[in-house]
Parts: structure tokens; sequence; C-alpha cells
């Protein structure tokens, strides 16, 4: 009786793990099954992808996933980010702590073209873009994470101060010394006249 064939191993994930991601070129991309890729950069890599981002730091990124063939030439990119990031308060510089976890979803489209600028939206779900011929999977995990990030970092208690423009030479307004017309705006809405105004 002939011995069983055993099933082949399934393929490794691409993977990096220094300041090295994977990099996936369109053309060896399996159409019949997944390729899987992770991506967890050691302190180089994530010094280097920070100071890509403006941050003070990152201190754990990781980005695992796969690409998915999609019809006869296309492909769905699905992954799970996950990182402790350092950012700056938007008001005093001071150290802001964020976690990041998100699913990222990208769409490869060989034919793909870009929409007209009367026609655009932002899209729901998958974000679709032309197929590259190379797939630099750093280049998706640092868009991705730019798109996390709180916008508006602050420190606790930290609180925006008040900004008053004027021309060079002259006063600038502030809200305290709108006070007093405010007041005089309140009595004309409800029908008092100030002093020394006469009826019409």
């Amino acid at each position: 009786m002939a011995a069983k064939t055993p099933n082949p191993p399934a393929p490794a994930a691409a993977e990096g793990r220094d300041s090295t991601a994977p990099v996936l070129r369109a053309a060896t991309l399996s159409h019949r099954k997944p390729t899987r890729f992770r991506w967890r950069p050691d302190a180089a890599g994530r010094a280097e992808l920070a100071r890509s981002l403006d941050l003070p730091r990152i201190d754990r990124f990781t980005f695992v996933g796969e690409i998915l063939p999609e019809g006869r030439a296309d492909f769905r990119l699905v992954a799970r980010m996950e990182a402790d990031v350092t950012q700056s308060c938007v008001v005093t510089l001071a150290p802001v702590p964020a976690k990041i976890d998100e699913e990222v979803r990208r769409s490869f489209l060989s034919d793909w073209t870009p929409p007209e600028a009367e026609e655009f939206e932002i899209p729901e779900g998958d974000s679709e873009e032309a197929l590259p011929e190379v797939l630099d999977i750093a280049d998706v995990a640092r868009e991705a994470l730019a798109l996390a990030l709180p916008p508006w970092p602050r420190s606790e208690g930290a609180e925006l101060g008040e900004t008053v423009f004027a021309p060079p030479g002259e006063t600038p307004l502030t809200q305290e010394a709108l006070k007093p017309f405010a007041g005089l705006a309140g009595l004309l809405k409800k029908g008092d006249k100030p002093d020394g105004a006469q009826e019409s």
C-alpha cells in the first residue's frame, strides 16, 4: 500500500521584525489563496516610523494581516494594527500617550482610475486605489497610523487660550472687551432703551 502523501505546509507569512517591513511584488501575489504578512518593527524601526509622523515615540507597533485575491486581477488587504504611541499636546507640548487598535482595509484594483473632482466622496469601508507594482507594507502601515492618530491630542487640564488679531498699531478686541456690547445687545433684544436714547 502506497504511503499517504502529506499535505504541503501552509506558506509562511512575509515578515519584517527589524526596521524593514515586508515588500511584496504584485506579480508574485497568489490569485488562489491569501498572502499573509506581519510587521513588528524593532526599536530602530519604531523610531524611524515615529520620525516620519512627527511623533515623540512609538513604544509598540504591530501590523498583521493578509492580502486576498479579488476576481482575476484585484486584491484586498485586511490587517489589524495595534500601537502604543506618544503624541505632543497641541497646547503645552507635553507628552500624551495613546493606544491604537484598528482594522485596516485597502482594495487594490488593476484598472482603477481616479474619480472626477465633482464625483469624489470619502469612501465608506475599504479604501480603493491602484494596484502598485510593489506593495510596501511600511507605506500602508504608516498611512493607516497617520489616519488613526487623535487629531488634537491634549494633556490633562490643558486648555486652548484665546487668539486675537488686530492690524498693526490697533488694540485687538478680546472676548472681555466685547462683554459690554453683548449686554447692550441683550437689552435691545428685550425692547429696553439704553440711557439717553429717545423714542422715534
